[in-house]
């Protein structure tokens, strides 16, 4: 058996890792590798399950908890793609609030499957927003536990991959890459951003090549660690919606999410990460919004279509704040929709705060 080039790409809800993650398998495809992904989430109906099969790749879901704690899982969707594709590279997104990947997931792989795999280094994608929010010093919206796992992703990188720079001028791409250096000198520090491809070929080159990978291993509070997941509320939904009449579904998804914003601002409950996925008769539309102060963004992944009657949304929420007020929060804004001429039948819905991580293996020296 070939070894497989494993590649964990990290980082914190709302960093853009799937998108990044959908145009980093495209390029390697082009350079004739075969390439597999798994995703990762505490329960099922995964946005970022359904936004890289657009990609025409073939994807594989942990569900359930992170892959620290569903290691043997994690192996086994690594198995079913080698049987069905012989992947050159495995692409894998840990969830969005996990941290001690490199202890929990990366030496196990070294020390077990050591001969199967060859490890990448590991990448942790950061957004600007919130890494100035870390390095401004000013208290956070979030608690102070859920920076200390922020900081903790960061702390445990060999990469640090400053993302949305499309966003930012080249003076402020710069400071940033000089903060991160002078903040996490074990890392390397790279600009990219994953929706228009800008240095994407330069982090993939690393992921390649032979530098060291799961080099720092953390010292870490997991009562800390535990609390700043918990204070969470996680949903995943899936929905059919019916209009009656064709609809432009673009606009639609665009408005669900202002309306998000509106209400989750009312109730001071800061968004760590709101993402929907509508598939309208194979019209791919993803949708995101990072922040309860930011913008929602929402583009085609799939065929443009003409308006259809029905779509399927996927809906995953994480808001600082219990998985009650966010449940009433969703429900409340899905039973308005009636009221636009939109039927609505919720398929599954799941709701809840993230347990405490409770690894299968833990090494605490690099393998």
């Amino acid at each position: 058996m070939k070894p497989i080039r494993m590649a964990l790409v990290g980082g914190f809800l709302g960093a853009g890792k799937t998108t990044l993650l959908a145009n980093a398998g495209k390029r390697l495809a082009a350079r004739g590798l075969n390439v597999g992904f798994i995703t990762n989430d505490q329960a099922a109906d995964l946005v970022d399950t359904a936004l890289l099969k657009e990609t025409g790749i073939e994807v594989k879901e942990v569900a359930g908890a992170c892959f620290c704690c569903k290691f043997d899982d994690l192996i086994s969707r690594t198995e079913e793609l080698y049987a069905n594709l012989k992947p050159d590279v495995l692409l894998s997104e840990p969830v969005g609030s996990c941290t001690d990947l490199s202890a929990t997931v990366l030496q196990p792989i070294k020390r077990f499957f050591g001969e199967r795999f060859r490890v990448a280094p590991f990448t942790v994608v950061v957004d600007p927003t919130r890494l100035k929010e870390l390095f401004s010093g000013v208290e956070s919206i979030f608690s102070s536990n859920v920076m200390y796992v922020y900081s903790k992703q960061l702390e445990e990188a060999d990469v640090i991959l400053l993302n949305k720079i499309d966003q930012l001028s080249e003076t402020e791409t710069a400071a940033l890459l000089q903060q991160i250096t002078a903040r996490f000198p074990n890392a390397s520090a790279m600009a990219i951003s994953g929706l228009n491809g800008t240095g994407l070929d330069a982090w993939l080159d690393v992921m390649l090549s032979d530098r060291p990978s799961g080099k720092n291993i953390l010292e870490i509070d997991y009562d800390r660690y535990a609390d700043g997941e918990a204070v969470l509320g996680w949903l995943n939904a899936s929905v059919k919606l019916n209009a009656g009449n064709p609809k432009a579904w673009r606009e639609f998804a665009f408005e669900l999410l202002r309306t998000f914003k509106a209400e989750f601002k009312t109730q001071n409950a800061e968004i760590a990460h709101l993402k929907l996925f509508l598939n309208a008769d194979g019209t791919g539309l993803v949708g995101n919004l990072t922040s309860t102060r930011g913008m929602p963004f929402v583009m085609v992944t799939g065929k443009s279509g003409d308006p259809t009657n029905a779509a399927l949304l996927i809906l995953n929420a994480r808001v600082h704040g219990t998985p009650q007020q966010l449940r009433a929060t969703v429900e409340r804004v899905l039973n308005a929709l009636p009221a636009q001429g939109i039927q609505v039948e919720v398929v599954n819905i799941e709701c809840f705060s993230p347990g405490r991580p409770m690894p299968t293996h833990r090494l605490k020296a690099e393998v």
